[in-house]
This record gives C-alpha cells, sequence and structure tokens, in this order.
C-alpha cells in the first residue's frame, strides 16, 4: 500500500492525499513534521535531504516534491482523464501546476506569513501592503483564465492542474485579507466544493 509521510494540515500533503481520492488509491499516512515526527532527523532525511513533507513510498520507490508526487500517482495509477497524454493538453496542465508552484506560491509568502501564521519578522506594513496588492494581480491572472475556460483551471474538465490551484484558493479565501472582487475564482470555487474529495482535503471539512 502506498506510504504517505506528512501532517493532514499541510498544503502540499492536502494535494497528495486529494489526488490519491480522486484516483481511488488507498494509502496509510503518517505525521511528519511541524507539531509531529521530526523531518530533520537522519531516518527522515534518507528520505527526503531536504527535510520536508510530503514524501511518498509506492513499494521500493520514494519520492518527494508534492506536484512530482501527484503527476507520479496519476501516470501510475490514473487513466488518463487527470492528466491526458496528448502533449498539448498535457502541457497545459503541467503551465498551471507550475505556476502555481512558483509564481502564486511567491506572491503570498509575505501576506500568508503575516495574517495567517503572525510571523513577527513579516509585520512591516508597507511590505505586508505590496505582498496583498501582489497576491491580488496574480489572482487576477486566475480569474481571467477561469472565466475563459467557464470551468476548470486547463479547459472544461478537472484536472490534476485543479489540485494544486484549487487548494491555493482555499489559501486565498481563508487568509483574512481585503478580497477583490474575483467572480470566476469564486465560482469556481464553488464548483471544486461539489467534489467529495476537495471537501474533505481543500476546505478543510468546511461548508
Amino acid at each position: 500500500m502506498l506510504r504517505i509521510l506528512g501532517r493532514a494540515s499541510s498544503i502540499n500533503v492536502r494535494k497528495v492525499l486529494w489526488a490519491c481520492a480522486e484516483l481511488q488509491v488507498p494509502y496509510e499516512r503518517e505525521d511528519w513534521g511541524s507539531g509531529f515526527q521530526a523531518t530533520h532527523t537522519a531516518q527522515f532525511l534518507a528520505l527526503n535531504p531536504n527535510a520536508m513533507v510530503p514524501v511518498i513510498q509506492d513499494g521500493d520507490f520514494t519520492l518527494w516534491e508534492s506536484n512530482s508526487i501527484i503527476r507520479y500517482l496519476a501516470n501510475r495509477y490514473g487513466d488518463g482523464t487527470l492528466y491526458p497524454v496528448d502533449p498539448q493538453a498535457r502541457a497545459r496542465i503541467d503551465q498551471w501546476i507550475d505556476w502555481q508552484a512558483s509564481d502564486l506560491n511567491r506572491s503570498w509568502s509575505y501576506a500568508f506569513m503575516s495574517l495567517v501564521r503572525h510571523s513577527p519578522a513579516h509585520q512591516e506594513p508597507q511590505a505586508l501592503a505590496a505582498g496583498c496588492a501582489d497576491w491580488s494581480r496574480h489572482m487576477r491572472i486566475l480569474d481571467q483564465q477561469l472565466a475563459r475556460t467557464g470551468a476548470y483551471v486547463a479547459g472544461r474538465h478537472f484536472t490534476l492542474a485543479d489540485i494544486p490551484i484549487g487548494l491555493s484558493v482555499n489559501r486565498w479565501f481563508e487568509t483574512p485579507l481585503e478580497h477583490p472582487g474575483l467572480p470566476a475564482v469564486r465560482d469556481y470555487y464553488e464548483r471544486l466544493s461539489e467534489r467529495a474529495a476537495y471537501h474533505e482535503h481543500g476546505r478543510n471539512g468546511t461548508p
């Protein structure tokens, strides 16, 4: 059985849990990371030298990096629906997965650390305002894309790209900042919430 190492509250672990639910892959999960088993031990570092969750073990195969993990799971256990083999369709999905991991992730960093984690090192008002503005700018990019597709981030159908993007949208709405009106993002949030797996792993089990 697939083994997942990482605390369920981690946004990156939740990507893997959501993907497993969509793909109907059974797994066993162990709590590692902040507040649980330490990731800087020799035991864990042998699995991931970055000391970060998630890590999976599928038989004798070990893999880290959440987006690499969900791609692997879709390739190994999927039927091509979430992650099609057509090069152009797959490239469109990868484009949005990579955008979430780089541009979108960077844009929310300061605001999230300030407003959610309450980090003392992230309380400078001008930096916070700039961080919120940058996050909003990236969310407008997403809103424009969703308005074009009218459904999901890579097109008319739910794909692997919607897992990292959908979790990012949850983080956006759950962070206490002024949210500009983004109707396509709001509709997308509600559309995703019709999926049982997103309700469990993407909206923190909340209505």
